[in-house]
């Protein structure tokens, strides 16, 4: 997908007249660009803080040499570079085709015949790669592009000579977590067989949908890569066992790219693409038509200032604690009777929808009846407002807490050309396994519970994250621990209980370190029946707290085994494990647990008029991350408000990009975003009394 050059882009760069930005990152800008033989290409500008790096230019003029050492119709050429400009650039082929990422997140992975034949494609392409002398270093489904004739092998960004290494740090991990060979992921020397451990991960991801390491924090993505075998349930046998090959820890037991493609016995088609399923093919067709249809771009000029926004803009809309609050501004009336929609008609008569998509009969469904009905009461205390500049709809979909339905949810919502952004989903896995299909359309996605640190090959760019992630609530429980004068920490990470348990407790265990407590960390394996199995360990380091990651059940075993061994010391439960189900199982053993989480207790007095406003529209209290949903809703609301007030059509584009360029107060924190990340760590510190979690109030998070 494309988007618009901006005012400051140039219009020019080593004879490319520049189209259209295909994307940007931490490096620099990528633009699609037509040369003046009328070819396009892919054109890849550095950032100026780089390009004044001797060290870097020296990098990048040994790596442009070398791609174009490469031969192979399946490897994107190289057809121009200038690593001396004052702005180094390298341009390749365009390819006008989605991504393996997108066509897996959009259509589904791919049958037992296309995977194979894609692995035969891809093991050919590596093989010349390898011919030439290098390694390319970051195989993974986002730069293998599926085209008419076939795949396509792209981005020599990190490729090199195995012996130049002198440009990385020792220790650094070049590549993408959940496509790193364990040698990689170790920081190690990597040599031909690396790539062919990721080509290995690329195939499971195209036959069953995930990477083969699963998703989730970068340090538990390393982790399992190095000590865990790759989980390969539902691949088909004729992939499964290549796959397993490719994926040996070893590299010496892995097979050569050459190898390979002999092992791969198909029929590769070539110049076609009649391999893959129909709905890709389509998806390679209307992508490939969209892109070619590009006309030539409008000059522009290098350094520009972006317009200025319309003067005397006003924000109108206040979400307070007591409600919503809508203050007329003068001469906002004509501003609304300017603006156009999509199909050019008033924009005051546009009924527009803002998405919810949540676990309203599965097992999260208490939070995410509580979200929808969060986010309905927003919408409806603003369409209440006699003077509105737009009607908002709302529009709900349940995933019942299934990756599968939840992708196909998405699919649904993103395809209404009224829907602007999307609250949702309820959980980490339902939020992952939506983001692809969202992402492709450009709609907003903002996660009100899910608080994963990362969604395996998905991009970040529509995804905004409202809640710290896993661990960061550390931070005030490390402050509570220190309060209490502890000093000794027995820390138990479970990870049978999911990647969240993982995430959790390696961020706490880096988080009590640094103020200075002694950690003593213990991880239950995957296959023990009970996290008790490891407590005999904890407790003979003589701790002062325990503090447990993990799940609500194995959780209240634990509890029940600290109060048999009559541990008086301080008990901290990671949030995700703090609920009824700990409670009613734990019994009396739950008593005094302390818990610090990123929801505000509904009763709070913070939110007193939200509560009010709620139980007199649906008859009951709020339940636990009603205020959270609510609040980002008024956080929508909000921005595309500045948008319309500044005679801006609200694109999905440009809400996003409001959405993370400012800050937003709502009830329960502030929203500021950095790279789709919420700043800040703003939590509440509960404590179990008479068998319930009582609210102790905001929590200390230091200054």
């Amino acid at each position: 997908m494309t988007e618009q050059l901006t005012p400051a882009d140039p219009a020019r760069i080593g004879g490319h007249r520049l189209l259209a930005r295909l994307g940007t990152g931490g490096m620099g800008v990528v633009y699609l660009g037509r040369a003046d033989t009328g070819e396009l290409a892919a054109v890849k500008v550095i950032r100026p803080e780089y390009a004044a790096e001797p060290d870097f230019r020296a990098r990048f003029r040994r790596e442009a040499a070398a791609a174009r050492r490469v031969r192979s119709p399946w490897v994107v050429p190289v057809t121009g570079a200038d690593p001396e400009a004052e702005a180094p650039w390298l341009a390749t082929a365009f390819v006008p085709g989605p991504a393996l990422a997108e066509a897996v997140a959009r259509c589904g992975p791919l049958p037992e015949r296309g995977t194979r034949i894609l692995g035969k494609i891809l093991a050919r392409a590596l093989a010349a790669v390898h011919a030439a002398g290098l390694v390319h270093r970051d195989v993974k489904p986002g730069n293998v592009l599926l085209a008419v004739d076939g795949p396509r092998l792209i981005d020599f960004g990190i490729a090199r000579s195995p012996e130049e290494t002198a440009l990385t740090s020792p220790d650094a991990v070049v590549g993408t977590p959940g496509f790193l060979a364990p040698e990689q992921a170790q920081g190690r020397e990597t040599g031909p067989a690396a790539d062919v451990f990721a080509l290995g991960c690329v195939l499971a991801y195209a036959a069953t949908g995930r990477p083969p390491f699963g998703t989730g924090a970068v340090d538990a993505l390393l982790y399992r890569t190095v000590h865990d075998e790759p989980d390969l349930s539902g691949a088909p046998d004729g992939v499964r066992d290549v796959v397993a090959r490719c994926l040996a820890k070893d590299p010496a037991d892995r097979p050569t790219a050459t190898g390979l493609d002999a092992v791969l016995v198909e029929d590769a088609p070539e110049g076609t693409a009649e391999w893959l399923p129909d709905d890709v093919v389509r998806l390679i067709a209307d992508r490939s038509a969209a892109m070619l249809a590009l006309p030539d771009a409008e000059a522009t000029v290098a350094g520009a200032a972006e317009a200025a926004p319309a003067a005397g803009r006003r924000r109108f809309l206040a979400l307070g604690a007591g409600g919503a609050a809508l203050v007329a501004a003068g001469g906002g009336a004509a501003l609304w009777a300017g603006l156009r929609d999509e199909g050019g008609s008033g924009s005051a008569a546009r009924r527009w929808t803002l998405g919810v998509q949540a676990d309203l009969s599965g097992p999260q469904r208490a939070a995410g009846r509580a979200q929808e009905r969060g986010v309905r009461l927003a919408v409806e205390q603003f369409n209440a407002r006699e003077r509105r500049p737009f009607e908002l709809a709302v529009a709900v979909a349940d995933d019942r807490g299934d990756p599968a339905e939840a992708e196909r949810a998405a699919r649904r919502l993103a395809a209404d050309r009224d829907l602007l952004a999307v609250v949702g989903s309820t959980g980490d896995k339902t939020t992952g396994a939506a983001l692809g299909a969202y992402d492709a359309r450009r709609v907003p996605q903002l996660t009100v519970s899910s608080a994963q640190g990362a969604y395996g090959t998905a991009s970040r760019r529509s995804l905004l994250q409202t809640v710290p992630t896993y661990g960061t609530t550390s931070l005030p429980a490390a402050l509570f621990l220190q309060a209490e004068g502890v000093r000794r920490v027995g820390m138990v990470i479970d990870r049978a209980a999911g990647e969240f348990a993982w995430e959790e407790g390696h961020l706490a265990y880096k988080t009590l370190g640094l103020v200075e407590l002694e950690v003593h960390p213990r991880v239950v394996p995957r296959s023990a029946d009970s996290p008790a199995a490891v407590l005999a360990d904890v407790l003979d380091r003589r701790p002062d707290a325990v503090y447990y990651a993990g799940s609500p059940r194995r959780a209240a075993d634990l509890a029940h085994k600290l109060l048999a061994r009559d541990f008086t010391g301080v008990r901290i439960l990671g949030y995700p494990a703090a609920g009824p189900e700990f409670t009613a199982r734990a019994g009396p053993a739950a008593e005094g647990w302390e818990v610090f989480a990123p929801y505000i207790d509904p009763e709070a007095e913070r939110v007193a008029g939200f509560a009010a406003a709620f139980r007199k529209r649906y008859g009951h209290a709020p339940g636990r991350w009603a205020a959270e949903a609510y609040d980002v809703a008024g956080m929508v609301l909000d921005r595309l408000t500045e948008a319309v007030l500044g005679g801006r059509r609200p694109e999905r584009g440009r809400l996003f990009e409001l959405l993370t360029g400012s800050t937003y107060r709502g009830m329960v924190r502030e929203y500021a975003f950095q790279d789709g990340y919420l700043q800040g760590v703003e939590a509440f510190h509960y404590r179990v009394r008479h068998g319930r979690f009582a609210y102790a109030g905001p929590a200390d998070v230091g200054a």
